[in-house]
């Protein structure tokens, strides 16, 4: 913002000589309706901003320019008041220390703040000492911090209940506007606006307003957005389980996971079954006596059932009975020509015939 040209008046002097001259002039002249316009330098101006009340359509040859705070006319609201033959400035009771006067009138204020929004007169003297009025307005805004959410319940249960999500700080000259999902509120009757639109409520909550939600915050000089704010949702008799809810493509994926997990398993335990079945056939197998092999110049049985183990423990003992304590009458009975003999050394065969005789040990009878 460029000030107009020729000095500012600033200086602060005794006001009760120059300023009672001013308002004399103002008094003997009646008002007259002129060109005289003002702007605001800018419109709408930020907290700790400068603000130029710039005067359009100047008059000719003026004698004094007279500021008012205000729209009442006074001494006491008098800011500035500037005698052009002199150029000499003086400030009157609603001085702030900020304000700069220019040679055309126009008025300036820096860092402004929000007690500065209102209306400024002016009153300006030509040279037929006239009085000719204007007046300008400043508009001062907050600066807007940034927002959040804040939630009246944290524990929600679907299809129970309400929640209202109000925005946070509540400002003046502040509009307030809400998103869902990335986007404007959908139409709904479960959805409700406060007058002011700070506070959103939403009734009989469901799994499908989670959000996220977010608020805006405007001003005529600046707008700010909260973060995301995502409701916990809960569903089902014993308390449920919070949202956000699954997708149904995550819970395709998850059932395909444990599906493929149970035929993993299955696989893996029939590999395990069968390796432990081979096991214990290969054990019994090597437990299991063999036949004896045919020794030479003898046949073989023809009949596998028939052959005997070579050495059973269940007729050791009483072949060994037996032949030590054997009847010699079986003997004579087989041969009557044949001769008992008393002792037969271990080791003897006795052979009639095909049959053989083969004792472990034979004693005396």
């Amino acid at each position: 913002m460029e000030p107009p040209s020729g000095p500012p008046h600033r200086e602060c002097t005794p006001w009760q000589g120059p300023l009672l001259t001013v308002s004399l002039l103002i008094f003997w002249s009646r008002p007259v309706t002129a060109q005289l316009t003002i702007e605001s330098v800018p419109a709408d101006a930020a907290e700790g901003s400068d603000v130029l009340l710039l005067v359009h359509s100047q008059l000719e040859n003026p004698r004094a320019y007279n500021w008012h705070k205000g729209e009442k006319e006074g001494p006491d609201h008098i800011i500035l008041s500037l005698v052009t033959d002199t150029q000499q400035a003086t400030p009157g009771p609603a001085h702030s220390g900020r304000e700069t006067l220019y040679p055309n009138g126009s008025l300036q204020l820096q860092n402004v703040n929000q007690n500065d929004s209102g209306i400024y007169m002016l009153l300006a003297i030509d040279g037929n000492f006239k009085v000719h009025k204007a007046s300008g307005q400043i508009r001062v805004y907050l600066a807007l911090p940034t927002p959040f959410i804040r939630s009246s319940t944290s524990d929600l249960v679907e299809g129970q209940g309400s929640v209202a999500l109000t925005c946070e700080p509540e400002t003046q000259n502040t509009t307030y506007q809400w998103s869902m999902n990335n986007q404007s509120l959908p139409d709904s009757a479960r959805l409700q606006l406060s007058l002011d639109y700070r506070t959103l409520t939403v009734h009989s909550v469901t799994r499908k307003d989670t959000g996220p939600y977010e608020c805006w915050t405007r001003n005529p000089v600046s707008a700010r957005r909260s973060d995301p704010f995502i409701l916990k949702v809960f569903y089902g008799t014993s308390g449920g389980v919070p949202g956000p809810f699954l997708s149904a493509g995550t819970i395709a994926g998850i059932v395909a996971g444990v599906l493929a997990g149970l035929v993993l398993t299955a696989v893996l335990g029939w590999f395990l079954l069968c390796r432990d079945s081979a096991g214990a056939r290969s054990q019994q197998d090597l437990r299991e006596p063999r036949p004896p092999a045919c020794p030479q110049g003898h046949g073989c049985p023809h009949n596998p059932n028939s052959m005997v183990p070579l050495h059973d423990s269940r007729t050791d003992i009483p072949i060994y009975e037996e032949l030590r304590n054997c009847d010699t009458n079986i003997y004579c009975r087989i041969n009557p020509k044949a001769e008992v003999t008393q002792y037969l050394p271990q080791g003897t065969w006795a052979a009639e015939g095909r049959g053989h005789v083969r004792p472990q040990s034979l004693g005396r009878s």
